[in-house]
């Protein structure tokens, strides 16, 4: 089952304070529910190239991934699986919003494997976390400034 969703918020602060935080995978534990844990696998500073494994409950499991960066830069992170459940792209981009950031989080990507069984609830799940995902990352940036 394809996948393709994608949620927004403004958060209250500068577009390169907002692509600083979502570009470190020190910080995913602080505002991407379900992530237990984030690091960078490949060696050097988070740049193109770079890979990010994660573990994470989803639906009641835990998976194990790796992303790797397609693009960074001061206005987009992108990255798509090379190890995981499924094959998923996701975009964080970001736009400058008057006073703030607005922020987007699109997945894109088809569900294989148990998350076949489960695909007409999945994307459903998908638009619910990502939301409350970039929620948090509203929250958390916010509380900082």
């Amino acid at each position: 089952m394809p996948i393709d969703v994608t949620a927004e918020a403004t958060i209250g602060r500068p577009r390169s304070n907002v692509i600083a935080f979502v570009s470190d995978p020190a910080n995913d534990t602080q505002w991407i529910a379900g992530i237990k844990e984030a690091h960078v696998v490949t060696e050097g500073p988070v740049r193109v190239g770079s890979q990010v494994a994660r573990v994470a409950s989803f639906l009641g499991r835990k998976i194990e991934y790796v992303n790797e960066i397609d693009r960074l830069d001061e206005s987009v992170l992108e990255m798509h699986s090379v190890k995981g459940p499924f094959p998923m792209h996701i975009t964080y981009s970001f736009d400058e919003d008057g006073a703030g950031t607005l922020a987007r989080i699109r997945v894109q990507g088809n569900a294989t494997g148990f998350f076949r069984l489960a695909a007409p609830l999945l994307a459903g799940q998908v638009r619910r976390s990502i939301t409350r995902d970039v929620n948090n990352l509203k929250r958390v940036l916010e509380a900082q400034g």
